[in-house]
C-alpha cells in the first residue's frame, strides 16, 4: 500500500493541523530529512514553523542527546494561543519552546490523567460523550463524570455492535457515526458467526501464542454481514433499519471504516435522516438509500452498477447528501473518468454532471450549500505530472 513507501518519497506531506487563526502546520519529508512548515492561507505564506537548527541545539543541550535540524523526532506541536511558543513532547518529557528567543524549558504543567481506553472511543461532536464497546455491546461514557451508560444489551460474541473487523484489519475501536446534535449514533450489529477463522502464531521467545479471529476469504460462502441500526442515546433505544443486512463492504474497500470513520453514511443536519450506501460483495453494485432515524423506514433513491468495481474516491468518500436542496452529490466513472454528478434525492434522477474532462476527481473536500460551490482535489487536469493533486472550487 502507498503509505508503506511514503518515507521514501521526498516532498510527502503529513496530515495538516489547523490552528485557531485559520493557519495550519504540517511535517514534510525532504531529501535531507524532514521539516515542519507553517502555512497562512490568508497571507499566502509558507514558512518554517520554527528555527529547526536552534530547536535541535536547545533540545540537545537540555536532554544530553544529539538532535539534528533535519532529523527532529515526529513532534505533535501545540501552538499556544498567542502564537509565541509551541509545546511538544520529546525524550520522555514535555517542553515549551519560545519561537522568538529560542529558549526551551520543561513544561511542568500537570497533565490530566490519561484515559487508557481513549484510542478505542469515539467522541461525540459536543465532546460530552464517548462511545466504546464492552462485552460486544455499545456504551457511552460521560467525559466529565466518567459515568458509563449501556446503550445495547443483546450483543454477543461474533454478533456484537459496532465491531471493527474486516478480516485483514481489525481493532477494538467501535465503528459508528454520531449525529450532528450528539443525540444518536449510526452503527450496526455485525454477524460473523458463520465466518471462517484465521490463525496466526506469535514469534516471541518461548511458547508462542495462537491468535484467532474471523476472516472471510475469496470463495467462502459466508462473509460478515452488518445489520444497520440507529441508537438513541439519552433514553437508550435501538432503531433497526428496515433493510436486509449488507455485506461488510464499503465504496472505498472491504473495510467499512477505511477512511477513519463509519464510511458511506451521512446524517442530515437535524439528525432526522440518515443517507447510506449499500455495497455488494463484489463491489459492482452501489445502492444509495435514505432512512428515517425515528422509525427505521428506508427509501431507495438510486443505484449504480458497473462491470468491474466501483470505488468512490481516494482515502475519503466522494458523495454527499444535501437534504436542504434535496440533492445528492455522487461520484462515478461512467464516462471513463472520475467525476461528480448531481442527483435529485427525491426521484433518483441525474440532474447534471458537475465536473467534466480528461482528469480524475480524487477527493470531495467540502460542499458549500449556501454558495452552491464544491471544493475538491483532482489529478491530471493541469499540465505536468498527472499524479500531482490540485485543489479546485
Amino acid at each position: 500500500m502507498g503509505y508503506h513507501t511514503q518515507a521514501l518519497v521526498d516532498g510527502a506531506a503529513g496530515q495538516p493541523h489547523w490552528l485557531a487563526n485559520d493557519r495550519f502546520w504540517y511535517r514534510v519529508l525532504t531529501a535531507k530529512g524532514s521539516e515542519y512548515v507553517l502555512v497562512d492561507p490568508a497571507r499566502k505564506t509558507r514558512t518554517a514553523a520554527f528555527d529547526h537548527a536552534k530547536l535541535a541545539a536547545a533540545l540537545s543541550t537540555a536532554t544530553g542527546k544529539t538532535y539534528e535540524s533535519n532529523h527532529l523526532p515526529n513532534l505533535d506541536l501545540t501552538f499556544v494561543p498567542d502564537g509565541k511558543s509551541v509545546a511538544f513532547a520529546a525524550a520522555g518529557k514535555s517542553w515549551q519552546y519560545d519561537l522568538g528567543s529560542g529558549q526551551l524549558r520543561p513544561d511542568n504543567k500537570p497533565n490530566a490523567p490519561a484515559n487508557p481506553n481513549a484510542r478505542n472511543e469515539v467522541e461525540s461532536p459536543n465532546g460530552q460523550l464517548a462511545a466504546y464497546i464492552k462485552d460486544y455491546n455499545l456504551w457511552v461514557r460521560d467525559t466529565k463524570t466518567n459515568q458509563s451508560t449501556q446503550l445495547t444489551t443483546d450483543g454477543a460474541k461474533d454478533y456484537g455492535y459496532a465491531t471493527d473487523n474486516a478480516g485483514w484489519t481489525h481493532s477494538d475501536a467501535p465503528v459508528l457515526r454520531w449525529s450532528p446534535d450528539s443525540r444518536k449514533i449510526a452503527t450496526f450489529r455485525q454477524d460473523q458467526r458463520q465466518v471462517g477463522d484465521m490463525y496466526l502464531v506469535t514469534t516471541n521467545v518461548g511458547h508462542p501464542k495462537l491468535e484467532a479471529w474471523k476472516y472471510p476469504l475469496p470463495g467462502d460462502q459466508n462473509i460478515a454481514m452488518i445489520e444497520r441500526v440507529i441508537v438513541e442515546v439519552s433514553s437508550p433505544k435501538v432503531v433497526r433499519l428496515q433493510v436486509a443486512p449488507d455485506p461488510h463492504r464499503g465504496s472505498l474497500s472491504d473495510d467499512i471504516s477505511s477512511s477513519g470513520t463509519f464510511d458511506d453514511v451521512d446524517w442530515s443536519p437535524d439528525g432526522r435522516q440518515l443517507a447510506f450506501v449499500s455495497t455488494s460483495r463484489d463491489h459492482k453494485q452501489e445502492r444509495l438509500r435514505v432512512a428515517d432515524a425515528a422509525t427505521g423506514t428506508v427509501r431507495e433513491v438510486f443505484e449504480e452498477t458497473v462491470p468491474t468495481q466501483y470505488e468512490s474516491g481516494q482515502h475519503a468518500i466522494n458523495w454527499r447528501y444535501l437534504p436542504k436542496s434535496k440533492e445528492i452529490i455522487w461520484y462515478s466513472e461512467r464516462d471513463n473518468w472520475g467525476h461528480l454528478y448531481r442527483y435529485d434525492a427525491g426521484t433518483g434522477k441525474v440532474k447534471n454532471q458537475i465536473t467534466k474532462g480528461n482528469f480524475v476527481v480524487t477527493q470531495l473536500l467540502q460542499v458549500d450549500e449556501a454558495k452552491r460551490q464544491l471544493y475538491f482535489l483532482a489529478d491530471g487536469r493541469e499540465p505536468g505530472n498527472p499524479y500531482f493533486a490540485h485543489l479546485y472550487r
